[in-house]
C-alpha cells in the first residue's frame, strides 16, 4: 500500500458509508462499511458518528490514522461549498439544530484533518463521471441524476464538480419542468416539499410518488391492491408492481421518465454534456423495467442530432457505494504532493 492515503465519509438518514482511497488510485475495500449515522439525535451526536465510522473504516483497512492526508465528507444538501446546512434544513436535518451547523467543520475540529465537503448527489456524480471516463475524465463533462427519497443531482464539467457561487449548484430536482402533456386530464399539479410546484422531484422520488403521483392514480383506480397500504409503505411497494407490468404502477413510472426526459432536455440546453447518468431504485430494477425506463426517458429527452451522436447514455455505477468514493476522489484532487 502507497504510504498515504484519503478516506470518503459519505452521510445518510441511517447510515455512514466509508471508504479509503491510496496514494495509487485504489480503493481498498470493494463493498458498502456501513455505521449508524445517528443523525436524528443532533449535531453532536451525528459528528461523533461519523468519527467512529473514520475510525472502522481505518480499522477495516489496517490503515493508520496518521497516513490519511485528507477526508473526503458528503451529505444530503441543500448545504453551502463549505458544508454548512441549509438556514431552512436539509433532506436529513430537519430538526431545528442543523439549520445553520457547519458540519464539515466540526468534523475537521474532532479529528484534526482537513474535510472536504460536497454534496451527497455531487460526490455520486464526481464518481460516475470518472469510472466511466477514466483517463479522459478532465476532458470530459456530464450530468447526473440519482432517484431517491428525492431527487439528487450533479454536474460535472472538465472533470470536476460545478458547485456554484453558494455551493448549491446542480439541485436539478428543483427545476421547474414543462408540464404540457405530462399530467393526466384533471390531475393537480405535483408539489414539491421545497415549496415549488411542477419541479422535477415533484415527480421523480420516493416523496413524489408518495404525496403526489399514488394518490393520484389510486383515485383512479378504486379497489387496487395498494388502496388500503399505509401511504409510505405503499410508495416503496410500487417498484415492485411496476417489475410485474401493473398499469397503475407503469402510469406513475411513465410519468417519472417523461419528467426526467424533460429535464435532461433543459441539461442539454444548458451544459450540453458527453454523458448523462441515471442512478437511483428504479434503474437497478428487474432488468425488463430497467430498460422499458431507460427508453422512456431517452425518447422524452430532446436533443439535437449533433448532440445526440456526441453524447451517452448510462448508469451510475456502484451507486451504493459512489457517494463515499466520490467524497475520497474529491479529497485526493485538493491535495498536492
Amino acid at each position: 500500500m502507497s504510504a498515504w492515503a484519503v478516506v470518503g465519509l459519505d452521510n445518510g438518514g441511517n447510515s455512514n458509508n466509508a471508504t479509503v482511497l491510496d496514494a495509487d488510485g485504489h480503493f481498498l475495500v470493494d463493498r458498502l462499511v456501513e455505521t449508524p449515522s445517528l443523525v436524528r439525535e443532533g449535531p453532536a451526536v451525528a459528528v461523533q458518528a461519523l468519527v467512529d465510522s473514520l475510525d472502522n473504516i481505518l480499522t477495516v483497512t489496517g490503515v493508520a490514522r496518521d497516513s490519511i492526508r485528507a477526508v473526503g465528507l458528503d451529505t444530503p444538501g441543500p448545504a453551502s461549498a463549505d458544508g454548512v446546512i441549509s438556514s431552512k434544513g436539509s433532506t436529513n436535518f430537519s430538526e431545528p439544530e442543523w439549520r445553520g451547523f457547519d458540519v464539515r467543520t466540526a468534523l475537521q475540529e474532532r479529528i484534526g484533518i482537513p474535510v472536504v465537503y460536497n454534496n451527497d448527489a455531487n460526490a455520486a456524480a464526481l464518481y460516475a463521471h470518472i469510472a466511466y471516463f477514466g483517463a479522459a475524465a478532465p476532458t470530459r463533462s456530464s450530468i447526473s441524476v440519482i432517484v431517491g427519497t428525492g431527487l439528487g443531482g450533479g454536474v460535472v464539467e472538465q472533470g470536476s464538480i460545478v458547485r456554484g457561487a453558494a455551493g448549491m449548484a446542480a439541485e436539478l430536482g428543483h427545476i421547474q419542468i414543462p408540464l404540457e402533456g405530462l399530467l393526466d386530464p384533471g390531475q393537480p399539479t405535483p408539489a414539491c416539499n421545497c415549496g415549488l410546484t411542477g419541479d422535477a422531484e415533484s415527480f421523480a422520488s420516493l416523496t413524489g410518488i408518495e404525496k403526489n403521483l399514488l394518490p393520484y392514480w389510486l383515485s383512479r383506480e378504486p379497489g387496487h391492491e395498494l388502496e388500503h397500504v399505509e401511504p409510505g409503505l405503499a410508495a416503496k411497494l410500487v417498484r415492485g408492481y411496476g417489475e410485474r407490468r401493473d398499469p397503475l404502477a407503469r402510469h406513475i413510472f411513465e410519468q417519472q421518465a417523461i419528467a426526467l426526459g424533460r429535464l435532461c432536455s433543459i441539461a442539454a440546453n444548458f451544459t450540453d454534456p458527453h454523458a448523462y447518468f441515471l442512478g437511483g431504485g428504479v434503474v437497478e430494477a428487474a432488468p425488463e423495467f430497467r430498460d422499458w425506463f431507460l427508453e422512456t426517458v431517452q425518447a422524452n429527452t430532446i436533443l439535437r442530432d449533433e448532440q445526440r451522436k456526441a453524447a451517452t447514455f448510462a448508469l451510475v455505477p456502484d451507486l451504493d457505494m459512489a457517494g463515499a468514493r466520490g467524497s475520497a476522489l474529491a479529497a485526493a484532487a485538493t491535495l498536492s504532493i
